[in-house]
């Protein structure tokens, strides 16, 4: 379906992204510390089918003024928070309204994704969904996505971004989770901190610099590595020209397995 916007009232005539099941199965981080498991059981979730849009992203910040480029706190965000906008609610020629909305940080992320009804996926489930290939479940041995993967990371990102639903769907029908842009997760600073809360000072030594390959599960994952290192270069506020997130939900209780 193509992607419009309706000039007259500045708001997105796109429809909202699809979710697509995900099957539970297990994550195993790159690096690990010493007596963390090795894998990480991940139940079944509901995630975009394509990261959320500019257009998305318009609709949101009509609605909620204070994320709006203008007014958003200087706390929430840096100085380059959707710098390629022509406004406030205007897009301009460097923001389709079907490509990934980029420059936006974690904090606006995730209040886009609960104004959505939604959340930001965590790191073990938007791992696991990455895991899929373009043509089976199982993504390892894929050559196509490993060849799609490595040149994606190799090119310039471009001035402006492609069709987010252009994007060429993999095995459980999720479409950009490699190519497009980076994206976040709701517990990216946890990347290389042992425990759960962004306030743990308990850094364990072992998971930096050379003395990560020590605990590395398969040191050829090149993107798997850029991820976790992309990831813990991060703060909330940061806002990049490839960074952008799609968001994730539970599977219903009563839903059928």
């Amino acid at each position: 379906m193509a992607c419009v916007v309706l000039s007259l009232v500045g708001i997105s005539a796109a429809p909202a992204a699809e979710m697509v099941r995900i099957p539970a199965g297990d994550y195993a981080p790159p690096l690990r510390a010493a007596g963390e498991p090795e894998r990480v059981a991940v139940a079944a979730f509901l995630l975009d089918e394509r990261p959320v849009t500019n257009a998305d992203f318009l609709r949101f910040v009509t609605a909620q003024p204070k994320w709006r480029r203008s007014r958003i706190a200087p706390v929430f965000t840096d100085e380059a928070y959707l710098q390629h906008w022509a406004g406030d609610l205007e897009l301009g020629p460097l923001a389709p309204p079907c490509a990934p909305v980029v420059r936006v940080s974690w904090f606006a992320a995730r209040a886009y994704a609960r104004w959505a009804g939604k959340r930001l996926a965590t790191t073990a489930e938007w791992e696991l969904a990455a895991a899929a290939g373009f043509t089976r479940a199982d993504g390892k041995n894929d050559p196509e996505l490993k060849h799609a993967v490595q040149q994606w990371i190799a090119w310039p990102v471009p001035a402006i971004l492609p069709d987010a639903k252009r994007a060429r769907p993999d095995f459980n029908g999720v479409r950009g989770l490699h190519g497009l842009v980076w994206e976040w997760v709701e517990d990216f600073s946890t990347a290389m901190v042992t425990g759960e809360s962004r306030g743990d000072s308990g850094l364990d030594r072992d998971l930096f610099c050379g003395a990560g390959a020590v605990g590395s599960r398969d040191p050829g994952d090149y993107a798997a590595f850029m991820r976790l290192a992309l990831r813990s270069s991060l703060t909330a506020r940061h806002t990049t020209t490839s960074l952008g997130f799609r968001c994730a939900r539970d599977v219903p209780e009563d839903s059928s397995p």
